[in-house]
């Protein structure tokens, strides 16, 4: 016999539609809400930092479509992806970022109120290979633009560790792969403390950390990053107080998920103050970031702001005229002294363009034999563990260089010996053409922009 059905069964049916559409209607919202604060709500929202290519590195679509919804509808404070174990309490003191504030550094490193950081630089922070290893004084490196500000920092890493920590004349680089976490740390908080005391002109530091609250509403043409609205600025006006606060929070710039990459920029530009990026900067650089191939990377004046102090948009020395139309003369500005640390540049579609980029002596010649290198658009490190190979022309004659490029595939430091008189890498160039610079290797080409006619022996090395 067959069992009855009960009369009000359609009317449970009905009501069970309109429950699960009222739930979605729900989720809708929701969605548009959180595209509108350039999040995204999907199936992968859980999976933390795993989405290779998030929908927030695209063009806001949605942001773009729907009407605005008041910034208040959402509490922005619940939106911080930073574990709150990286968060600071505004009890700590410091001065909340105001919304002024967070639109003239959106303005100077975007030129726009409407980008944010990609997936890529949220994700990059300091962190070192293994303690007491062959790598144990490098820091590894993420994908995207960020790569460039870890390693210019690599370079004042390196600076610390054999010139300013150890006052003797040589050490041997085995004392850079016996260092513990302890002393890694040590290193990463002198490195950036220096930095931005240099950037501060040796009178202030600002230390940028994210509080887990925020004090203002962002207007509808600011979009949005859920770091930014967060940050509180500290400054400190005797270097070894910003070291001591740094060294109690490195944590909230060297641990997954601090986006600590980012903190330190806005740390770097607070420091230098937006009225003397502005007199460094010249007409050629507007903003300090440019989109390329999908992804935000470093323009000059950054990497040299955390080379020199100062956020000189080229690599020449001093200031060039340059006669436009009109007979108006517009100045660019280079580097106006020498540095600690130095810079080389090299890029083989350039030179076959006849277009290489000229690097002047104040960055080719530092006081210290360290070099942050551009070589085909990839940043790497060249260094000597001898403080006086600069000051004494006779020590130029054969030396040693080692090499790091803070790849994956990079499992211990290049040693490379130099020899600027035997002349013979001179007569083979000579004698098989300009060929012969196809054939070598670019890390070579970049030595010889600083030696030229160099020969560079790879002491069993795989020349790469």
């Amino acid at each position: 016999m067959d069992k009855e059905i009960p009369t009000d069964a359609p009317n449970l049916r009905q009501k069970e539609l309109e429950e699960i559409s009222s739930k979605i209607s729900d989720l809708d919202k929701w969605r548009k809400i959180f595209s509108w604060h350039g999040l995204e709500v999907n199936h992968t929202t859980h999976q933390k930092y795993q989405d290779p290519k998030p929908d927030d590195d695209k063009e806001d679509a949605a942001g773009a479509t729907n009407s605005p919804l008041k910034q208040d509808q959402f509490p922005s404070n619940s939106l911080h992806s930073i574990p709150k174990a990286l968060l600071v309490s505004s009890n700590l003191g410091g001065q909340p970022i105001s919304l002024e504030m967070a639109v003239g550094l959106r303005k100077m490193l975007f030129g726009s109120l409407f980008q944010v950081f990609s997936y890529e630089w949220k994700k990059a922070y300091f962190r070192f290979h293994e303690p007491c290893a062959d790598l144990a004084y490098a820091l590894k490196t993420d994908k995207g633009g960020a790569i460039a500000i870890q390693m210019a920092v690599q370079v004042n890493v390196i600076k610390y560790l054999l010139f300013v920590q150890n006052k003797e004349e040589n050490i041997h680089l085995q004392s850079l792969c016996e260092l513990n976490q302890k002393e890694q740390e040590k290193a990463l908080v002198a490195a950036l403390t220096d930095i931005l005391w240099t950037a501060g002109e040796g009178q202030k530091a600002t230390i940028c950390l994210v509080s887990n609250e925020t004090y203002w509403t962002p207007s509808t043409d600011y979009r949005v990053d859920n770091i930014t609205e967060g940050v509180r600025l500290f400054d400190f006006f005797e270097k070894d107080a910003a070291e001591k606060f740094l060294c109690d929070h490195i944590h909230c710039l060297s641990c997954e998920g601090s986006h600590g990459v980012i903190l330190f920029l806005y740390s770097l530009l607070f420091s230098r103050t937006f009225e003397r990026l502005q007199k460094d900067l010249d007409f050629t650089t507007t903003h300090l970031l440019q989109c390329r191939l999908g992804t935000f990377i470093c323009r000059q004046a950054i990497l040299n702001t955390i080379l020199t102090g100062r956020a000189s948009p080229h690599v020449f020395n001093g200031v060039q005229r340059l006669d436009t139309e009109g007979s108006v003369q517009k100045l660019l500005h280079g580097v106006l002294s020498r540095s600690d640390v130095g810079y080389l540049h090299w890029s083989k579609d350039e030179v076959e363009n006849h277009q290489l980029l000229q690097v002047g002596s104040m960055l080719r010649t530092p006081k210290l034999p360290i070099w942050l290198c551009n070589i085909n658009g990839t940043y790497s490190i060249l260094f000597s563990t001898n403080r006086l190979l600069l000051s004494d022309w006779k020590m130029e004659h054969l030396f040693d260089l080692y090499f790091y490029n803070g790849q994956p595939s990079q499992k211990t430091t290049v040693h490379l010996t130099v020899d600027t008189h035997s002349h013979h890498w001179e007569e083979n160039h000579r004698e098989e053409g300009s060929n012969a610079e196809k054939r070598v290797p670019s890390v070579e080409m970049a030595i010889r922009t600083k030696w030229e006619g160099a020969a560079i022996n790879w002491n069993g090395t795989t020349p790469f």
